[in-house]
C-alpha cells in the first residue's frame, strides 16, 4: 500500500513538472492551476477517481471551440479583405478541423500532459486524434477563462497564425485567393483584374480577363462569367510564378 502511495506521489510530481515545463515552453503562466489541469483531464481519468473532485475537460472543450472559431475568424477577416464569406468559412474550417488541431497539439507535446484512465492509456488514448483535438480546444478554453481573449490571440500568434501566413492552408483556397496569398507574402504590390474581351450572344457569353501586378501581366483566362475568367487568369498566374521559384 505504501508502495502505491509512493508511486502516485512520484507520478503527480512528474506531472506537475511537465505542466511547469509546458508553461515555460509557451511563455504563458496559467494562474488557475486547477483549470489548467482540468484542460488535460480526460473523462476516463475522472471515472477512475470518483472519490476525488476531478472534472474532465469537456465543458472547457465546448468553450474553447467557440473561442478558437472567433479568434481565427477575426484573423482571417483582417488578413483577407477581398475574400467572400464562403471562402473565409472554407478556410477557417480547414484551420480548426480535427487533423489541424492534432498537428498543433502534437507540436506542443500535449499527449504527454493528458491525464487518462488505465483503459484509455492501454489502448493508445494518448495518441488518439479526437482526444488530442479536444485537449487543444480545452486548453484554449482554459486560457480564455484565465487571462482573456488577448492572451488567446497571443498564443495563436505563436502556434497557429504563422502557419496560415506561410500558406499551409492555401490548398483549400480558390485560385484568386491563392494568388493573393502568394503576392501578399512577398509584399510586391496589389493585384488588378481587368476584362479584356466580352464576346458571344447574351445567352452564351465568353469573357477574357487578365490579372496584372504593378502593370505587368501575370495571366490571362477565359470563362462563361467574369468570375470564372478571373479564376482561370489567376490559375495561369500561379503556374507562372511557381515555375519561376522551382
Amino acid at each position: 500500500m505504501r508502495k502505491n502511495s509512493k508511486e502516485k506521489e512520484l507520478y503527480n510530481r512528474a506531472k506537475e513538472n511537465q505542466f511547469k515545463d509546458f508553461q515555460n515552453q509557451i511563455g504563458i503562466t496559467i494562474e488557475n492551476e486547477k483549470l489548467l489541469k482540468q484542460a488535460f483531464t480526460h473523462s476516463s481519468y475522472v471515472n477512475e477517481h470518483r472519490r476525488k473532485p476531478f472534472e474532465d475537460n469537456e465543458r472547457l472543450e465546448f468553450l474553447g471551440d467557440a473561442v478558437l472559431e472567433l479568434t481565427v475568424s477575426q484573423f482571417l477577416f483582417k488578413k483577407y479583405p477581398t475574400m467572400t464569406e464562403g471562402e473565409l468559412t472554407k478556410l477557417r474550417a480547414a484551420i480548426v478541423c480535427e487533423p489541424s488541431l492534432v498537428c498543433f497539439a502534437n507540436e506542443l507535446d500535449f499527449g504527454k500532459l493528458i491525464l487518462l484512465g488505465k483503459g484509455e492509456e492501454m489502448t493508445g488514448g494518448r495518441e488518439r486524434p479526437a482526444l488530442l483535438a479536444d485537449v487543444f480546444e480545452a486548453f484554449i478554453g482554459t486560457l480564455y477563462l484565465d487571462q482573456g481573449i488577448e492572451k488567446v490571440i497571443e498564443f495563436l500568434e505563436k502556434v497557429v497564425f504563422p502557419k496560415i501566413n506561410a500558406g499551409a492552408f492555401s490548398h483549400v483556397m480558390d485560385f484568386k485567393s491563392q494568388l493573393q496569398e502568394l503576392i501578399q507574402r512577398d509584399g510586391t504590390g496589389p493585384l488588378e483584374y481587368r476584362v479584356l474581351q466580352e464576346k458571344g450572344p447574351a445567352h452564351n457569353k465568353e469573357f477574357v480577363s487578365k490579372v496584372s501586378l504593378n502593370g505587368k501581366e501575370l495571366g490571362v483566362g477565359t470563362g462563361k462569367s467574369k468570375k470564372e475568367a478571373e479564376q482561370h487568369a489567376a490559375q495561369m498566374a500561379l503556374g507562372v510564378l511557381k515555375a519561376k521559384t522551382t
